[in-house]
């Protein structure tokens, strides 16, 4: 490409540029003008403003967001209309941009017309002529790869066209990792861009071995939804479910480098508000507790806090004593039990028709003791009755209102009442589950949590002073906001709860992906789960409850299925909660992986029985894989130094050696992180991170659960037998630490002990 091309294309981007930061500017004296709007106590008008503010704050923030690297595409077509300012050619960007005179500019990669971007090849080019890949760093135009379609254009003259129709794509592929994943929406290969592009309707399942940007597809499928879906998903919210805080950190900076920002990240144990769980059981622990047998222990759990009382109970009301059979409160159950609602909704009406029952019963011994009682009293003995300290204490004990944290801590803490709802489990069952109280929440306890509360319900709550007067406030602001989008001319951009929610009178004002992060019963619009290999049936059942409509990009590979809860194929999976109504997709180009290192990946995984997902990787690499065998008896560790943790801090040596900028994974069996991580901190400092932390960091030490769905420059495995030994499916955690390298991969084995 000559230098004249390049400049040429740098002042047309230089041009789209210039209409961003006009649009930018614009937005930001449109804001500035709304906020300084004189209203004073006219809450109409002040609801206006600031629904008109919000607008003008998200739009800013988008036009912010997808500043670099805007532009990425050109179209040169035969046909083009007037309404196109540049003739002939057609820019693809992250966003759309049109001019003053609303002609476009700039088309959004999501538009049904920059799909020939994505899928035109020379054997069906879509009526394109030739296409370009504009490679830029920030704002800057630093190359040009062109693929010609149409043989007349090589032979016009004059004509200055590349074919290199791979260069954007290897540029890409080896570029360093930073410890966040960076958007593919240049680089989208057309078997990635029909999946990314398929209908909402249903659950969608993308299958593919390690390397073929699953997760990428996912995440532009969430962007492509959101810009082909805006009103429904607006609204709604899109739900996205990864494995673990890293794995979020990783991803998180994709959706809004596209012009997205309104979705909720959670990983599996953050999907219970008010709980972050990071650590998770033992296999076996963690296996019982996924499994929908818990379904009914819950509920058996749930259904025993609801007790009729073994023997007669004497209760005093004003120096009047009661008498109560227990078929009395037996009866007021059975009609709460009626209502199905949940039990802490259903406990209003237990007590209602107790309180019934007591007061009936106490008008009667009253009247048979000669004091007259009339309709007019019943009211005042009711409420002596509820206020009775004997009362509060028998309908306590019968049904008292729970939380599903109660329930659950109690489930674990208390082995007789265990015992007494698994009749049918063994004592070595039972004392998988028994912890204290204290003790902290794991991730596999957040499904039982979301299990019991759904079961449970909210518990009752003392009314808050002014709550109607709020719920009459946020029916006017509704209203109002519906005034302000009429006047604004955006109908269909977004809704008036959502401009309701941000008025001036609230505190805090929740964005959509903010209240719905913070509410168990938020339904989404649509659910992307990430790894989802790795799902156990309860935690199946939680994301259900979350998008009843059952819309889900479903995204794994169950070869790499490593947890204890995991299953062994998609229909096992998701037949269940599904009903068969879910289609698949496979991807089979591996991007990230080098051939040779993806060749001996299989070929382990092949060997221990793993049905992987054969893939086809797009380079061979420069790097062979180095194996390094280390005598734990010998060397270093004669003079109390680890062996494995010296020879891997000679390894990371050895790879900083060839590339000192690349980011390097160490990843190591659980039991040894400890001492691994503190011998490569007082090898290299502050360079060196564990856990979602190390992600900042050029040296990050993580555990192969940890390493899921994350890439880095080299990847070097600490004792690949010991990670294959620490749970019942470690062949499937090694073949997922193997290919996470982009580059080199180091294996740092242990030699077994002389015989």
């Amino acid at each position: 490409m000559t230098d004249n091309e390049l400049d040429r294309e740098r002042a047309r981007v230089a041009r789209l540029y210039a209409r961003l930061d006009a649009l930018r500017a614009d937005e930001a004296r449109r804001l500035a003008t709304v906020r300084s709007q004189k209203v004073g106590g006219n809450h109409q008008m002040r609801s206006e403003r600031d629904a008109l503010a919000r607008m003008h704050e998200d739009r800013l923030l988008q036009l912010r967001e997808v500043d670099a690297r805007l532009v990425f595409g050109r179209l040169q077509l035969p046909h083009l209309s007037d309404e196109d300012a540049e003739a002939g050619f057609r820019y693809i960007g992250r966003i759309g941009l049109r001019d003053e005179d609303q002609r476009s500019l700039l088309l959004d990669w999501r538009a049904p017309q920059a799909s020939a971007f994505y899928q035109a090849t020379a054997a069906r080019p879509h009526g394109v002529l030739a296409r370009r890949h504009v490679t830029m760093r920030e704002r800057e135009v630093i190359r040009l790869d062109d693929e010609v379609f149409d043989a007349s254009l090589l032979a016009e003259a004059g004509a200055e066209h590349a074919v290199q129709g791979e260069g954007a794509l290897m540029a890409a592929l080896t570029v360093h990792r930073t410890g966040r994943m960076h958007d593919i929406v240049a680089t989208i290969q057309a078997e990635q861009d029909r999946i990314i592009r398929s209908d909402m309707r249903g659950a969608l399942v993308v299958q593919g071995g390690p390397g073929t940007g699953k997760t990428a597809v996912a995440l532009h499928r969430a962007a492509y939804l959101l810009y082909t879906h805006r009103e429904r998903l607006g609204s709604a919210g899109v739900l996205i479910v990864g494995p673990s805080g890293a794995f979020l950190r990783y991803i998180e900076t994709v959706l809004p480098s596209l012009g997205e920002t309104g979705v909720v990240l959670q990983s599996l144990g953050e999907l219970y508000p008010g709980v972050n769980a990071t650590d998770d059981d033992a296999a076996e622990v963690a296996s019982l507790k996924g499994s929908t047998q818990m379904v009914d222990v819950i509920a058996r759990a749930v259904k025993s806090r609801q007790r009729v009382p073994e023997q007669a109970q004497r209760l005093e009301v004003n120096g009047d004593v009661l008498i109560v059979d227990p078929a009395l409160i037996a009866r007021a159950i059975a009609r709460a039990q009626q209502s199905t609602k949940p039990h802490n909704e259903a406990r209003v009406i237990f007590v209602n028709h107790a309180l019934d029952a007591l007061v009936n019963q106490l008008a009667t011994q009253l009247r048979a003791g000669g004091y007259p009682v009339d309709d007019t009293d019943m009211s005042l003995l009711r409420e002596d009755v509820r206020a009775s300290h004997d009362a509060r204490v028998v309908l306590n004990t019968a049904w008292l209102p729970m939380t599903g944290e109660k329930l659950i801590q109690d489930l674990y803490a208390r082995p007789e009442w265990l015992a007494s709802l698994t009749p049918r489990w063994t004592p070595e069952k039972r004392a998988l589950l028994l912890r204290s109280r204290d003790e902290p929440f794991t991730v596999s306890d957040v499904p039982l949590l979301d299990e019991a509360a759904e079961l449970l319900g909210n518990p009752p709550a003392a009314p808050e002073a002014g709550q109607r007067e709020r719920d009459l406030q946020r029916a006017h602001d509704i209203e109002n906001a519906q005034n302000a989008i009429r006047n604004a001319g955006v109908e269909g951009m977004v809704s008036a709860e959502q401009l309701a929610d941000n008025f001036a009178e609230t505190t805090v004002r929740a964005t959509t992906a903010e209240r719905a992060g913070a509410d168990r019963t938020w339904t989404y619009g649509h659910v992307v789960v990430d790894e989802a290999q790795e799902l156990s049936p309860m935690q199946w059942r939680v994301l259900v409850r979350r998008s009843p409509m059952r819309s889900f990009t479903i995204v794994g590979d169950i070869a790499q299925a490593s947890s204890a809860g995991a299953s062994r194929s998609w229909r096992s999976a998701l037949d269940p909660f599904f009903r068969g109504r879910w289609d698949l997709e496979e991807l089979t180009v591996n991007y990230r992986t080098p051939a040779q290192i993806a060749r001996e990946a299989e070929r382990i995984a092949t060997e221990h029985g793993l049905p992987i997902t054969p893939t086809q990787s797009v380079r061979e690499g420069d790097w062979p894989i180095r194996e390094l065998t280390v005598d734990p008896t010998t060397g270093r560790a004669a003079e109390g130094v680890d062996a494995v943790a010296s020879a891997l801090a000679d390894a990371v040596r050895h790879d900083r050696g060839i590339d000192a900028s690349g980011t390097i994974a160490v990843i190591v069996p659980r039991a040894a992180r400890a001492s691994i991580l503190a011998h490569l901190t007082s090898d290299f400092g502050n360079e060196v991170g564990a856990g979602e932390l190390g992600l900042e960091r050029p040296i990050a030490v993580l555990s192969a659960h940890e390493s899921k769905g994350l890439e880095f420059d080299s990847v070097i495995l600490a004792d690949p037998d010991a990670l294959v030994a620490e749970s019942p499916r470690g062949d499937a955690a090694l073949y997922v630490a193997m290919t996470r390298p982009t580059q080199r991969l180091t294996m740092v084995k242990v030699a077994p002990p002389a015989s």
